[in-house]
C-alpha cells in the first residue's frame, strides 16, 4: 500500500512538472517567441535547447536572457539580431526563460 501511494505521489509529481513546462511554452508561443524560435530547431534565432545548453552553468543567464528579451540582442547567435519585445510583461518574460533553461 506504502508503494503504491508514493508511485502515486511521484506520478502527480512528474505530471504537475509537465504542467508547468506546457504552461510555460504555452506562455512563449502567446508572445509570439515561437515564431523565431523553436524548442529543438533554428528558425530565425537558435533553437531554445541550443540557448539552454550555451547557458549551461552560467549563474546570470536568467537575468541575462530577461533582459535581451525586453531590450533585444545582436551578435551573440549571428547577424540577424534579436528584436525588443517590451510588452512581454517582466513575470512572463522569467517563467519563459526558466522553461528555456530548463530544456536539456
Amino acid at each position: 500500500m506504502m508503494m503504491k501511494l508514493m508511485m502515486t505521489a511521484a506520478s502527480a509529481a512528474l505530471l504537475a512538472l509537465s504542467g508547468a513546462a506546457s504552461a510555460d511554452q504555452a506562455l512563449a508561443q502567446k508572445n509570439a517567441c515561437m515564431s523565431c524560435h523553436g524548442v529543438d530547431k533554428k528558425i530565425v534565432g537558435p533553437a531554445f535547447k541550443e540557448v539552454a545548453k550555451k547557458y549551461a552553468g552560467d549563474k546570470t543567464a536568467h537575468d541575462t536572457l530577461v533582459a535581451k528579451v525586453k531590450t533585444g540582442g545582436k551578435g551573440v547567435w549571428g547577424q540577424i539580431p534579436m528584436p525588443p519585445s517590451p510588452q512581454v510583461k517582466p513575470e512572463d518574460a522569467s517563467k519563459i526563460i526558466d522553461w528555456v533553461l530548463s530544456l536539456k
